[in-house]
């Protein structure tokens, strides 16, 4: 940041959620303005769009299967992408 720049936090009141937003949505919303927020100007090295890919891939993957018992099928059924790529997202994230 630039010497004699300040930067005045970004509050929820200044940024109120669109009321069509769903829960999902705000909550992604709220952290990636708070994660800016952190990071101020600095640059982020594999690019935003992919770490939050990346972060919220992970859980998401989890949970459903968790939720289908294990059964990849139905998880992949559920996620809307076939078993083979599912097998292949866990194991990028290390969960099989």
């Amino acid at each position: 940041m630039p010497v004699n720049v300040v930067r005045l936090p970004v509050t929820e009141a200044v940024r109120e959620t669109p009321p069509s937003q769903s829960a999902l949505g705000e909550c992604v919303s709220r952290t990636v303005r708070r994660y800016l927020a952190d990071i101020g100007d600095t640059a982020c090295d594999e690019g935003l769009h992919a770490l939050v890919i990346h972060e919220v891939e992970g859980p998401l993957l989890r949970e459903v299967l968790a939720f289908h018992d294990g059964n990849q099928s139905r998880a992949a059924a559920v996620l809307g992408i076939n078993r083979a790529t599912l097998r292949k997202k866990l194991a990028a994230h290390g969960l099989l």
